[in-house]
This record gives structure tokens, C-alpha cells and sequence, in this order.
């Protein structure tokens, strides 16, 4: 019977150090880009477009309902990349940094000599 009564509370025990999350152990939340919305509703319309496009050569859309609903997508991509650059020039406003063959410019990757292309993403150094 002691056997029993120990071993429910070394499982109790367990489960309530599992399940106690200290305010100090939760990582703080990383910051959301102001553009967030923007590029998730720009990255929506261009699925929108090519979904479209291939509905059209499907054959499920007459010509006229084609041009009519691309027309409208596009009116709304152009409002939304208005949008973002309006808001981008605030954010970016940081000069480049002159390209040494040493950084990627695209992923900031770091090298001890200079290189034609960068050892992490494969694009062009210079």
C-alpha cells in the first residue's frame, strides 16, 4: 500500500513539474513586420492569379469572365503594392553595405576570403 501512495505521488509530482510553466521560461514573441499583412495579402493575390489563369486554360472560364475577374485581382495588387511602398522607405532606411566578396548581401553570410558565390544560398557575391 506504501508502494502504491508513493509511486501516485512521484506520477503526480511529475505531471505538475511538466505542466507548471513559469512566466520567465516563455521566450518573448517575435516582433511582427508592419508589412506582415500586406505581403500575406499580395502573396494571396498572386496565388489568386495563377489559380485564374489556370482555371482559364482549363477551359472553366469563358474570355470574358477571365478578364473581368484578372482585371479586378489586379486593380486590387496594385493597391496593395501602393500600400507597401508607402510603408517600406520607413523601414529600409539603412544604407547597403559596399560588397566585399567576404558577406552575402541576400543572407548575411560571413566568409574568411572572398567568393564568387556564397557557400550558404548559392547567389552571386558580387
Amino acid at each position: 500500500m506504501v508502494l502504491f501512495i508513493v509511486a501516485v505521488l512521484l506520477t503526480a509530482g511529475t505531471l505538475l513539474f511538466t505542466l507548471f510553466v513559469r512566466a520567465k521560461d516563455i521566450p518573448e514573441p517575435a516582433p511582427v513586420s508592419p508589412t506582415l499583412h500586406l505581403e500575406e495579402r499580395k502573396a494571396r493575390i498572386y496565388e489568386n492569379l495563377r489559380d485564374l489563369q489556370f482555371e482559364y486554360r482549363v477551359g472553366k472560364l469563358s474570355d470574358e469572365d477571365y478578364q473581368k475577374t484578372k482585371q479586378g485581382l489586379q486593380r486590387e495588387l496594385s493597391i496593395t503594392l501602393a500600400e507597401l511602398d508607402g510603408v517600406k522607405p520607413e523601414v529600409a532606411a539603412a544604407p547597403a553595405p559596399k560588397p566585399d566578396g567576404k558577406t552575402c548581401p541576400y543572407c548575411g553570410a560571413k566568409f574568411p576570403r572572398p567568393l564568387k558565390f556564397c557557400g550558404e544560398c548559392g547567389k552571386a557575391m558580387a
